[in-house]
């Protein structure tokens, strides 16, 4: 049997035998040479250890937009200002008058060095990092050797954080043994903390899948050491995930027919339940869980919503009762959106911001606990989470049916493809910023089309040529000729409409993230039904790390697979 299906263990066991090394920990701080200076007010200022170290995390940012910003910059400097010693916090008061130009630079050429190195160097370079890998990389899971995911601790730097993060630019500290608990089993050989150091606590829990955990210290939230996606504990996890969402697909229907029975119900909880199911369901919005008063940034779900994050319009733009959206979610990621919903929903909506301030909670009755509940009640496994997986697979396989035309060839395919990942990205809100580079490629690949067009016309004016002369002569070897500029005018428009479908797809993707949905809600499956379907080669759709990830599936699914 494939290691996919090996035998199942009793409920909450996930292994029987953990063995691995620990962490690997980040290399200690190398101090900066001597003739590369922090300058205050426009003089050299020597640092100590502690704070010249901090100071080249904000230095190596320089050419970063997050240091132009203010929340940034206020952040870094409260609490770089805390590692000083005494002498320094007298001097340094004031970010504008710090000079780190020099630190910069030299980071800069350091890094440019690195990118010049020939190539024995660097091969010798990837040596030690595979050297690193093979010893720390791997665990004995169950008698099978898996790939750990992250075996590093994160390195010490400024939090970055996405969208308008609040505590950006604040110190990530360097992790220490003493920060760690490790987890393995009981008769394993134990990890080695490194000379000098122990470890915070050593676990022997079979009931959870990390290797080692910690609290970082910006949000105060936990971090783990997990198994690399590839793995099959992990596999199964996600074949898990995907089958229970193919199993709302046949209860879809009695569920939403009960929410729409549910807003004309006597109870407002259940009216609230009722409406945020719709949107969850229908806008793939997330639940919103609560959180901890002031622990991190003010983003919201769908629970969570206020009365100021909708607007209520009985008519705008040609459509009748359009709610209009406007909050942050996830990772402080902008939700911006106006939907026309049923009727019923909207009057709903007017008696629930009835009376209330802007700040109140606009589904007052309602928590995400008490949702779930209800949706586990529904279907064994569900919650607000299954229908964006339900939603965002199901979406994709009826764009693929809709937009792939067999004639086509595997460049048009491909648009399809992502055209129909597009479609899943939108309905999810994985938005990106344009990236730094899509100007200067976008104009490269226009160069490289204008170039093409001026072939093309060549390559036409040639076939005329050639078919005047044969016209002239009638000769067999004047045929040839004319076939064979054809061809050649053949092939670069060929080439010419492959590079019109990039800049295309490239401009429709510059603002618009196609990873998260394709690598955490899309039933792999489909598009592995869809290479085999259409002939395309799978790499076309999944990277080497993709491919493994998604092994199961690619072992799993034939053409004909429906989700």
């Amino acid at each position: 049997c494939s290691r996919w299906e090996e035998e199942k263990k009793e409920d909450g066991v996930k292994w029987m035998q953990l063995e691995h090394r620990g962490p690997y920990f980040v290399p200690p701080y190398e101090p900066l040479p001597e003739d590369v200076r922090f300058y205050y007010d426009g003089k050299p200022l020597k640092l100590s250890l502690a704070t010249e170290e901090i100071a080249t995390f904000y230095a190596k940012m320089l050419d970063h937009e997050y240091t132009t910003k203010e929340i940034f910059q206020n952040n870094f400097f409260h609490d770089w200002r805390k590692e000083m010693t005494s002498e320094e916090q007298e001097i340094i008061q004031d970010l504008d008058k710090c000079d780190f130009k020099e630190i910069h630079k030299y980071f800069v050429d350091k890094n440019e060095a690195r990118k010049a190195l020939p190539k024995e160097e660097k091969q010798k370079l990837k040596e030690e990092a595979d050297k690193i890998q093979e010893e720390y990389g791997y665990c004995i899971l169950d008698g099978h050797r898996e790939k750990i995911g992250n075996f590093k601790t994160e390195p010490p730097g400024l939090f970055r954080g996405r969208g308008e993060h609040p505590k950006m630019g604040m110190l990530k500290k360097r992790i220490m043994p003493e920060d760690v608990i490790i987890n393995c089993s009981r008769d394993s050989k134990i990890p080695e903390p490194p000379e000098g150091h122990k470890w915070k606590e050593v676990r022997f829990d079979n009931t959870v899948t990390w290797l080692a955990s910690w609290t970082e210290n910006i949000q105060n939230t936990l971090k783990y050491i997990m198994l690399n996606p590839s793995s099959k504990l992990k596999g199964e996890k996600d074949w898990q995930k995907y089958e229970v969402a193919r199993r709302l697909k046949d209860v879809v229907h009695e569920i939403r027919a009960q929410y729409r029975k549910d807003w004309k119900s006597k109870e407002i909880k259940k009216r609230q339940r009722a409406v945020a199911l719709y949107f969850i369901d229908k806008l793939a919005l997330r639940a919103g869980n609560e959180k901890e008063e002031g622990e991190t940034a003010d983003t919201v779900g769908c629970c969570s919503l206020r009365v100021e994050h909708i607007q209520l319009h009985p008519q705008l733009d040609g459509q009748e009762h359009v709610v209009e959206f406007d909050f942050l979610g996830k990772d402080s990621i902008r939700y911006y959106n106006k939907v026309s919903v049923e009727k019923p929903v909207f009057k709903n909506l007017q008696r629930f911001v009835k009376n209330k301030d802007p700040t109140d909670d606009l589904f007052d009755q309602l928590t995400t606990n008490f949702l779930n509940k209800h949706l586990q009640h529904l279907m064994d496994g569900l919650t607000a989470k299954v229908f964006r997986t339900y939603n965002a697979s199901i979406t994709l396989q009826e764009q693929l049916k809709a937009l792939t035309n067999s004639e086509d060839h595997v460049a048009g395919k491909l648009l399809s493809y992502n055209r129909a990942n597009r479609a899943v990205a939108i309905l999810c809100n994985h938005q990106r910023s344009i990236p730094k580079t899509f100007a200067r490629s976008m104009q490269v690949l226009q160069e490289k089309i204008d170039a093409k067009k001026k072939q093309v016309e060549e390559a036409q004016e040639e076939v005329k040529k050639a078919e005047d002369e044969y016209e002239d002569t009638k000769d067999a070897k004047a045929e040839a000729n004319v076939e064979k500029k054809k061809k050649l005018l053949k092939r670069l428009e060929e080439q010419l409409a492959k590079l019109n479908i990039q800049a295309t797809d490239k401009e429709e993707n510059k603002r618009i993230a196609l990873g998260t949905s394709k690598l955490n809600y899309l039933d792999p499956r489909i598009s592995v039904a869809w290479c085999k379907k259409f002939g395309i080669p799978i790499e076309r759709i999944y990277n080497k790390t993709q491919r493994e990830k998604f092994a199961w599936a690619i072992a799993m699914a034939d053409k004909d697979f429906e989700f």
